[in-house]
Order: structure tokens, then C-alpha cells, then sequence
């Protein structure tokens, strides 16, 4: 086996074992037996059986010696692990990879912001808009956009992300409302997003440091949850407008390597809009600010 092949198959390793441990036998049909497991969720004799494959096969792919799973091993693995959406979609993803058949790559990551892209933000001033690479690196934000998250333009342009932010930056950690539940998602969706390509040096230097620096991290990490996110609802504990809940989307950008617009909303007339409303400069319009790149 190659180099390559083994470290694809050390990936789908990693995600079959995080995934296995996260599944209790009396969820699957089990007895839970007597006293304490030494094994956290399923045994690896467990899923083989109710998978239909032998253990020294799974054994194999959990081991990454094994890169070749049939579609119908996956699929059974997926429904013993209970894996819905993006985590069974992630299962699948990561069975190509070790296969050396891989699902589409993304092209490589650009961290330059299209010309009509920053119109676009600019466009949809009162709301927080901003542009984020495919690991959530910021690269450009209108006004609204850069006061959502007090004291990110403080740090270097290199480290402007926003899953740093949310677990290493002190406004960050009190700025969202359920913090737990807000970087419990974030994890996920990192994981979701490092798809195809799990050992972009983005990515790689990215985890790694968060690994060494947030406990909370490592712990999500290692979980891996996958969920890609496309909109939702936030709720924020703003230092400068107060309290407010608020809409997001997030719009694939074409031909950029996984760049991504978000726009935050509220609904008219209420207390949320009116506190996000308050994040836009008070300076006249009349002259329009034009949305920041991530450079000091």
C-alpha cells in the first residue's frame, strides 16, 4: 500500500472509530450487560456483526489497512453507525477517498475576493455581511459586518478565522448564546468542510493549533460530528447593541476554492433588528463605505 492510500485510509479509520464510539449498544438492539465497558460505544466485534462483515475485515478498514470498501459495506456500516446527512454523506466521501477514486477536490483555496463580491457587501448594507474561505479564514466584511465580532480586525490578517475566534478570543467566547452549542457546530462544520481534502495545510495548521491551545476543541474534534451549515439562527450577547437573534445564509461562491458569503438578518420591526440595525456606522450613507478586505 502506498503512502497516499494509507493516510486515506487512516482518515476513514478515524472516522469509523470516532463515529462507533458514539453509539451505545441498547441503541442498536444490544444488551448493555453487566457493569462497566472498557470499549465507549459499540465493540468492534459489534458493528462487524450487525454490518455483516467479518471483524478481521473491519478491523482492517478501522486500521486503514483496508482501502477498498464495497458501496454496500458502506452503506451498511453507515445504517449499523446511524449516521444521517452530512455524517452519512461523510462516510461515503471519505470511502472514495481510501478507494482512490475521490469525489471531486475543491480547487485550490484563493484568498483573493472578487471585485463584484465586495459590491455585493457593500449592496446589502444595513446587514452584516461578510466573506469567509472554505476553513472560515475572513477575508472581507462590510462595516455592519466587521462590528458583528468585536475585536477579530485586531488580530494579524492571517488569523482571522472564525473557529479561532469563537474558542481563543475573550469577546468571542461570550459573544454567542449557547457558547457550548455554538462551537459544538462550528467543529462540526469544520469537518464537514474539510470534505475531500482532510489534510489541506490550512486545515491541518489550523486544528493543530486549536488542538494545543482549546481542550474544548480537542474534545469536539476527536467526536468527529459533521454538519454543513447553510443558514440558521444565531444568538448574540453584542458588547456594543445588546442582545439580539438573528437569520443567517450563506451563499457558495463559484470558482473560489469554497469562499462563502453570509449575510445576518432580523425580521422588521422588532427588538433584534433594531440592536442589529445599531451596528451599522452612524456616518451618512451618502458617500458609502466600501467593505474591508481582511488587511489592517
Amino acid at each position: 500500500m502506498t503512502a497516499a492510500a494509507d493516510a486515506r485510509g487512516t482518515e476513514l479509520g478515524r472516522y469509523l472509530k470516532a463515529r462507533r464510539a458514539q453509539v451505545r449498544p441498547e441503541d442498536v438492539g444490544l444488551p448493555a450487560g453487566a457493569g462497566l465497558r472498557r470499549t465507549p460505544g459499540l465493540r468492534r466485534e459489534e458493528l462487524a456483526a450487525l454490518a455483516g462483515v467479518s471483524v478481521d475485515y473491519y478491523i482492517r478498514l478501522e486500521r486503514g489497512r483496508e482501502t477498498n470498501p464495497s458501496p454496500a459495506v458502506v452503506d451498511a456500516l453507515g445504517r449499523t453507525l446511524r449516521l444521517r446527512g452530512d455524517g452519512y454523506e461523510r462516510l461515503h466521501e471519505l470511502a472514495e477517498l481510501a478507494s482512490g477514486r475521490p469525489t471531486e477536490l475543491p480547487a485550490c483555496s484563493d484568498h483573493t475576493v472578487r471585485g463584484s463580491v465586495l459590491r455585493m457587501l457593500e449592496s446589502v448594507r444595513p446587514l452584516p455581511a461578510y466573506v469567509v474561505s472554505r476553513y472560515n479564514r475572513v477575508l472581507a466584511a462590510n462595516p455592519p459586518g466587521r462590528r458583528l465580532m468585536p475585536g477579530l480586525w485586531d488580530w494579524p490578517e492571517e488569523q482571522r478565522n472564525l473557529t479561532r475566534y469563537v474558542f481563543l478570543h475573550p469577546v468571542g467566547r461570550t459573544l454567542y448564546e449557547p457558547w457550548v452549542e455554538t462551537v459544538a457546530l462550528s467543529v462540526a462544520h469544520l469537518r464537514a468542510v474539510g470534505g475531500a481534502d482532510p489534510d489541506s495545510p490550512e486545515l491541518t495548521a489550523l486544528v493543530g493549533e486549536l488542538m494545543l491551545k482549546s481542550t474544548q476543541f480537542a474534545r469536539l474534534w476527536e467526536r468527529y460530528d459533521v454538519c454543513e451549515r447553510g443558514g440558521g439562527q444565531k444568538s448574540f450577547r453584542h458588547p456594543e447593541v445588546g442582545p439580539m437573534t438573528l437569520t443567517y445564509e450563506v451563499m457558495r461562491l463559484a470558482r473560489t476554492g469554497g469562499q462563502r458569503m453570509v449575510v445576518y438578518q432580523a425580521a422588521p420591526g422588532t427588538p433584534d433588528e433594531a440592536a442589529m440595525l445599531r451596528l451599522e456606522p452612524t456616518a451618512t450613507r451618502s458617500e458609502p463605505e466600501s467593505p474591508v478586505l481582511s488587511r489592517s
